[in-house]
């Protein structure tokens, strides 16, 4: 049964995440239509909503392996003990395959542009070359050297692509946001089915140099004179402004082919009951009298059938929040939770006892709506940047203790996007961020405070993956690997997924040449080229 509920999950995720006016145009099979009659503007929706939706995809690995999250439930062993579980390691290749149907479409959408009306649809392309980097950005960055130059040109040919180098990725990628950003124009005509921004161009062309930002700033280990360059460009471009900046996908709770992914992932009933904040996470937030505390996390009702009902809400209260330690199971040996070092026991009895039932778990009416928010891309991640960049002595405008304040008071403003019910007040901001100002004592202690601000900001608003992305870049914050019996990562917090499995068949030259460049070979503890020590 378990196996069959994945499916159709996996099914529906790739599906979620669209509008009710736009579903069924979505779901319109264009190879069934003709540029005449098809509207290329609803394959832009198309790729954002499957971008947006990544559900199981980024929860069994990511969001534990960066300790946001913790589980004891044996799927998410992958991520939360580096253990290949079973069948679920199929999850380590779906970005790939998820990266190259996303860029299908939007190639697809240019393509039936051109052949309709360069011109009138100029606005449309040029968004399309961003969203084509922003879709492999994330794929290059998950497995390394992959396909680019390529991509998605099966109509022309090419039915092996090669795989670029990471660093030749790079370079294009920069390039092409640089030429697409110049080309839009808010005297043309605006896409009609945007999900991101409803069309404004002005907004797009934030988002365009804020991607630069982002791109240029993976870059500070491995090539700091380019990283430079670009996020200097990008800052003086003008990247996100606010929180009314943040890229978004608002699902429908109300259509079961539109619901948040990630919803119905943790609502599984094994999720709903072993799915808890880590406790690296919550003794931060405690540590630092976050008030983050009193709004993201609660308390199951007690018993293990109140752990299970979904309908019935939990004790926010900040002072009883608590995480769930990564690399603990169930099983009743020497790693079960009942014996790690300050285990509070369960709640309940006998038949009704649920063992984890006074750990926190994300709130279920802030982050478990079938029609919730997805975060995609944030104000308070590129202020991050811009304060990295600043203490970094490059020529960014304004201060890097401007920047990051920022940043943290973006994340926290980014949470209300998510639920009303968590905001927190002006003043308790302010105080926070008085009592924890950016450490400019050196650099090291300005880009550990910068970059752990950026792991909460991310993993709060669920964006696992860039969370993940950014802690291998940054190193920070400096999180204690478990090491469970049967890793495969020799107690190594994984540095990358596998490729997809079927490329050494269906592309095999290719993935044997990017395979050979690969340090550490096609492996989870391998290393993409900007990932340096």
């Amino acid at each position: 049964m378990k196996k069959i509920f994945l499916f159709l999950l996996i099914s529906t995720v790739f599906l979620t995440g669209c509008t009710k006016s736009q579903l069924n145009n979505i779901n319109t099979d264009p190879s069934k239509s003709t540029a005449a009659n098809f509207d290329p503007n609803e394959l832009l929706s198309t790729a954002q909503l499957n971008y947006a939706n990544t559900g199981y995809y980024q929860l069994v690995y990511e969001s534990t392996m960066m300790q946001v999250l913790a589980s004891t439930y044996f799927y998410y062993n992958n991520g939360d003990k580096y253990i290949n579980e079973g069948n679920f390691t199929d999850y380590q290749g779906a970005i790939f395959t998820q990266g190259y149907t996303e860029a299908g479409d939007i190639r697809q959408m240019q393509q039936l542009c051109i052949q309709r009306d360069s011109a009138a649809y100029s606005n449309l392309i040029n968004i399309g070359n961003i969203m084509f980097v922003f879709i492999l950005q994330r794929t290059t960055d998950m497995y390394g050297d992959c396909p680019y130059s390529q991509a998605d040109m099966a109509q022309q040919g090419i039915k092996y692509p090669v795989y670029d180098t990471q660093q030749s990725i790079y370079n294009s990628m920069l390039t092409s946001l640089d030429n697409a950003i110049a080309k839009l124009n808010i005297n043309r005509d605006k896409p009609t089915a945007d999900l991101f921004y409803n069309g404004d161009i002005t907004r797009w062309k934030k988002f365009g140099y804020s991607l630069m930002l982002r791109i240029a700033m993976r870059l500070t280990k491995v090539d700091p004179v380019t990283a430079e360059k670009w996020a200097e460009k990008a800052a003086a471009g003008g990247t996100f402004n606010d929180i009314s900046d943040n890229a978004i996908v608002q699902t429908d709770a109300t259509n079961s082919a539109s619901q948040n992914g990630t919803s119905i992932a943790l609502r599984t009933l094994t999720d709903y009951e072993q799915v808890r904040w880590s406790k690296t996470l919550i003794d931060f937030l405690r540590k630092t009298n976050d008030p983050r505390l009193s709004v993201i996390g609660e308390i199951p009702a007690a018993g293990l059938a109140n752990n299970g009902n979904e309908s019935l809400s939990g004790n926010p209260d900040s002072s009883l929040q608590l995480g769930l330690p990564n690399g603990y199971d169930l099983l009743g040996g020497a790693t079960d939770i009942n014996k790690s070092p300050g285990y509070p026991g369960g709640t309940g009895t006998g038949a009704d006892y649920a063992p984890l039932g006074n750990y926190s778990r994300p709130r279920t009416s802030v982050y478990l709506k079938l029609g919730g928010s997805i975060m995609v891309f944030t104000y308070a991640e590129t202020e991050f940047l811009l304060a990295e960049a600043k203490v970094r002595g490059w020529n960014i405008d304004g201060t890097a203790q401007q920047h990051y304040a920022n940043g943290v008071t973006g994340a926290f403003q980014s949470l209300t996007q998510l639920d009303a019910q968590t905001n927190v007040n002006p003043a308790s901001i302010s105080s926070y961020l008085s009592s924890y100002p950016l450490d400019m004592s050196s650099l090291n202690n300005s880009l550990q405070m910068i970059n752990t601000q950026y792991w909460l900001a991310t993993g709060t608003t669920f964006n696992f993956i860039e969370n993940w992305f950014n802690w291998k870049r940054s190193g920070y914050p400096a999180l204690t690997p478990v090491n469970y019996a049967g890793n495969v990562t020799m107690g190594t917090i994984p540095r990358r997924m596998i490729y997809l499995s079927t490329e050494i068949l269906t592309n095999p030259t290719n993935y044997k040449a990017a395979v050979a460049r690969l340090p550490g070979g096609d492996v989870l503890t391998g290393r993409v080229w900007w990932d340096k020590q």
